[in-house]
């Protein structure tokens, strides 16, 4: 405590520089400032939903290593903390070395932004199960991955986000699409993509991994269903056997330990049988995470800033069968508003919860996230919770003004 007068003033915590201030980085926010932290929220452009809630705002393009650099030496902040994935992670790594505090590390950082670091590091240092893939740097090079891994396959780039660039080839005639729909979504400046053998899953999951100083916990595991290489509606629990389970709580541990650091870990599994098949890893809140909005005591932002700050981590207790759907723009526009919430926030049965998210994003383009409903079934199962989540989603409209 400081006095000013006669006016009386609180120190942070902490003081926490984000980096990247999108509908993950707003919740995390709001979860850091009831734990007391001090937080700075940067994006490349202003008003950011994760700046409407911050203490302050710097927009600048994170790719500019000078631009980075001295935002850090600006604020000096205890806590680093990247929530996208184009940055200039070089700056990250340096800043680290002068005693910065980079979550979880400037290593995990480089290596879960770029998807060709972090396979490796899972099948070649770990030795990890996953698809079959080679990497491409050309349209040449693409062309002769696919005849040696295989159609159908799913290119990707090695940088993006929400499923940006992803597509699946099924036939030799959509190779050069597939490429020049990975270059148009690439994020950074590596132009180059992976190439993964078509795993005929059961289901996907996300292992929500949080490590701590006290050890490595997990969430009850996430099931989602994605469209266009992006999460379109997420489960808790889904449903899975111990054996899996196991296996997936093994393997997460294994990459996070590897990576080292605090925070929470995104990890996504394929699901075959009772074989767990790894896939991608954020070392931050990931987004079909967005469901422990209502499933969980505490939800995944939550845990992130308590294990960032060294806070203690109570049991995790899953509130019972939930579910989040995604609300989705259909074009282009700035002058917009968002209706239907009365309707959608009307429960169907005293047995259902059901909340709505809006993330406040100032402009709309096609099948961006501008939202997300929620649903708990308290009496019921997943199917309920999915069905409840997804009529509320399409109850909320974006209606454009121009």
């Amino acid at each position: 405590m400081g006095l000013k007068g006669n006016v009386r003033t609180m120190t942070a915590i902490a003081k926490i520089l984000l980096l990247g201030s999108g509908e993950l980085g707003r919740e995390f926010v709001i979860s850091a400032k009831r734990l007391g932290a001090h937080v700075i929220a940067c994006d490349s452009y202003a008003g950011a939903p994760a700046m409407q809630v911050a203490d302050e705002a710097e927009v600048f393009s994170m790719l500019d290593g000078a631009a980075l650099g001295a935002v850090i030496d600006r604020h000096k902040p205890d806590f680093i903390v990247p929530e996208v994935e184009a940055i200039r992670t070089e700056v990250l790594k340096d800043y680290e070395d002068r005693g910065f505090n980079v979550v979880p590390s400037a290593r995990a950082t480089l290596m879960t932004m770029n998807r060709d670091r972090i396979r490796d590091v899972a099948a070649t240092e770990l030795g990890l199960p996953t698809s079959h893939y080679l990497y491409a740097e050309t349209l040449e090079e693409m062309r002769a991955a696919v005849a040696k891994v295989g159609i159908p396959c799913v290119v990707k780039p090695v940088m993006s986000s929400s499923g940006k660039g992803q597509s699946t080839v099924r036939n030799a005639d959509g190779v050069d699409a597939a490429w020049d729909y990975a270059v148009a979504g690439m994020r950074g400046d590596r132009k180059r993509v992976i190439v993964e053998a078509f795993v005929a899953f059961d289901y996907e999951i996300t292992l929500l991994t949080i490590r701590t100083r006290t050890g490595v916990i997990f969430c009850d595991p996430i099931g989602h269903r994605q469209e266009r290489g992006d999460y379109q509606e997420s489960w808790q629990p889904a449903l899975m056997s111990a054996k899996a389970i196991a296996a997936a709580q093994q393997q997460a541990k294994a990459v996070v330990d590897n990576l080292g650091g605090y925070g929470l870990f995104g990890v996504e599994f394929f699901v075959v049988g009772e074989d767990v098949i790894f896939s991608e890893l954020s070392p931050r809140p990931h987004d079909t995470g967005m469901v422990t909005l209502i499933s969980q005591n505490l939800t995944e932002f939550d845990l992130h800033a308590r294990a960032v700050l060294g806070l203690p981590i109570p049991s995790i207790r899953q509130h019972g069968p939930s579910a989040s759907a995604v609300i989705l723009a259909d074009r282009d526009a700035q002058d917009f508003t968002v209706q239907g919430l009365d309707a959608a926030l009307q429960s169907p049965s005293p047995d259902i919860d059901v909340d709505v998210r809006i993330f406040n994003k100032p402009t709309t383009r096609p099948y961006r996230r501008m939202g997300v409903a929620l649903a708990l079934a308290k009496k019921g199962d997943i199917d309920h919770a999915r069905e409840v989540a997804r009529a509320a989603a399409a109850k909320v409209t974006i209606a454009y003004r121009s």
